[in-house]
């Protein structure tokens, strides 16, 4: 009897060093480059949270990321909400079909040259690239005069059969600058009644298309300035409007374009929200090796990366990681990592949340930054699961009959 009271003696008071070491252990305070704890990195959401109630009202993260913001450049008001008609505007690839009037040797199905023109049987080339279908028909006219092939002016009819995929560069406050194919339709998604009809659709060779396939615009992204070269000529676009819902320009696009967008070098929550311009959801890594949860296969986080609502906040990202809830007395001083980076500077950015801090505090917005494209999420268990655990594997709750 002795020696198990001893026994029981000797597990209590390792039991308590365990406590005491868990108490005492710390790390150092995490560093970074930017000055994160001032607001002064990407989002201001980042910076350290204050009890100070007058700081927090002069300084709300929507002011301090405005604050940031280059001079204002923008085009005056927001769009028009009157969007010009479309016109077909032809690029190399595309499938025609041409008809001069009962000329069955001239007339026939043709696709748009790499070069950009049309070549038709007998004439010289004819320039397509870039043109309406009626300028290209005035051209082919005057192409067949000129060759003496008519006396008369001969009737010509041009009609799109399909417009072909293009290739496209797309530059600047986007996350993946670089080259994109739009336009493209698989072959399972094909709709076999509009291919045998004549009159072919580009609404996948849009501007909106490309600014979303090169990763989606940037929140520091300048939406009025988004500019589009075409052999050596550039035009201005106020896209603004694709955040509001309401009309707004989204030009076809042909191969070879260069889209422009620039930074404001501030962070815009607006550019938040899901649209035809952001991207199509936020790929986040996850980390969730908390007890009960042995494995992030078990805490039911994918292998990779979670695919998450653009516009999604750190805290709805730890709610997806299963670090939220649970028993009070074990799981209420959880907390948890989030590694991000710059997409400016390039520079990585690290910050960690007590969460139930966070809960609880009524200004939570103002420092639960956004997730972007590419962030790692990590989940860190209470003093007192750790404890447990540790207890639990040198066997000191099951011989003490002990619960935590």
């Amino acid at each position: 009897m002795e020696n198990r009271l001893k026994s029981s003696a000797a597990r209590l008071a390792i039991l308590a060093l365990l406590a005491l070491a868990q108490g005492c252990a710390s790390l150092e305070p995490i560093e970074n480059s930017e000055n994160v704890k001032q607001g002064e990195s990407y989002q201001a959401q980042y910076r350290e949270t204050t009890d100070d109630e007058a700081e927090r009202l002069r300084k709300s993260s929507v002011l301090m990321n405005a604050q940031r913001c280059a001079p204002d450049q923008r085009l005056g008001p927001a769009g028009s909400r009157m969007v010009p008609p479309d016109i077909d505007i032809l690029s190399p690839g595309d499938l025609i079909d041409v008809s001069v009037s009962d000329d069955e040797l001239i007339s026939g199905k043709y696709e748009i040259s790499q070069d950009g023109t049309l070549r038709l049987m007998h004439v010289p080339p004819v320039s397509a690239k870039g043109r309406s279908v009626d300028s290209v028909e005035e051209s082919v006219r005057r192409v067949l005069i000129n060759a003496e092939l008519y006396n008369t002016v001969p009737l010509v009819s041009i009609r799109v059969m399909d417009f072909a995929s293009a290739r496209v560069f797309v530059a600047g406050a986007v996350f993946e600058p670089g080259s994109v194919t739009i336009g493209s339709v698989e072959s399972t998604s094909l709709d076999q009644l509009r291919q045998e009809t004549i009159g072919g659709r580009a609404s996948g060779r849009r501007l909106a298309r490309a600014l979303q396939s090169a990763g989606g615009v940037r929140p520091d992204a300048d939406l009025s300035r988004v500019s589009v070269w075409r052999g050596g000529h550039q035009t201005v676009y106020d896209m603004r409007n694709v955040i509001t819902g309401h009309a707004y320009p989204d030009p076809i696009l042909l191969e070879g374009d260069q889209v422009e967008i620039p930074s404001r070098n501030c962070f815009q929550e607006e550019l938040m929200a899901p649209s035809a311009v952001s991207p199509p959801g936020v790929k986040v890594f996850m980390s969730n090796l908390a007890v009960p949860a042995s494995s992030n296969a078990q805490a039911a986080i994918s292998k990779d990366t979670v695919e998450l609502r653009y516009g999604t906040r750190f805290l709805q990202g730890v709610f997806s990681l299963n670090c939220v809830g649970g028993a009070r007395l074990t799981n209420s001083n959880r907390s948890a990592v989030l590694f991000t980076r710059n997409p400016i500077t390039g520079q990585s950015i690290v910050i960690e949340r007590n969460l139930e801090e966070l809960l609880r505090r009524g200004d939570r917005d103002d420092f639960d930054p956004y997730l972007m494209p590419g962030d790692a999420l990590a989940c860190y268990d209470s003093s007192v699961i750790n404890i447990t655990d540790l207890a639990t594997k040198l066997g000191i709750i099951g011989a003490l009959g002990v619960f935590i």
